[in-house]
């Protein structure tokens, strides 16, 4: 598939995805969505070129959604994997394989910054848990001088973990 075509099917997938997103979810998705897809398209086996754009729209969305809890209703946004598939006018399964697979190509886990909602990253509950010697540990149990290093290391992008050195 040629460079052209490649942002022609870039462009589309980013539109479906952002109706959905304005009609049902919210903007931060459709600029979660825009991310995903733009990563995507510049892969070297680019995934969308081949297959339905809807079925790719959806799966973009369900990977996205069940990293962000957004099929659990005790969170909000809330949609069901149902809508998406009418919404796109595919199989539930066919999206969740795709999804699958979107979600195998980047390593996608729960709480990964890369792909989180602001509001799944503001109250992300490992942000106050540190591993000392093998063992989670509040952060706030922590003197005030490490709280700050943590503080400090994280806001860099880096994760920290200490061992204090015990005798063995």
């Amino acid at each position: 598939m040629i460079n052209n075509e490649i942002q022609e099917k870039e462009a589309e997938l980013i539109e479906l995805t952002a109706v959905f997103c304005a009609e049902k979810l919210d903007d931060d998705y459709a600029q979660l969505c825009g991310k995903l897809i733009q990563k995507m398209s510049a892969e070297e086996i680019v995934p969308f070129k081949r297959g339905k754009i809807e079925i790719w729209a959806a799966a973009v969305i369900h990977a996205l959604g069940s990293k962000n809890f957004l099929f659990d209703k005790s969170f909000e946004p809330y949609i069901n994997a149902q809508d998406i598939s009418d919404h796109f006018g595919a199989k539930k399964a066919t999206i969740s394989n795709k999804a699958r697979q979107i979600k195998d190509l980047y390593d996608m886990v729960m709480y990964d910054d890369e792909f989180a909602t602001q509001k799944l990253k503001e109250n992300n509950p490992f942000d106050n848990m540190v591993m000392v010697d093998g063992f989670i540990v509040k952060v706030s149990n922590l003197p005030v001088d490490i709280q700050e290093l943590i503080k400090q290391e994280r806001a860099a992008g880096r994760d920290i973990s200490f061992t204090t050195g015990g005798e063995e």
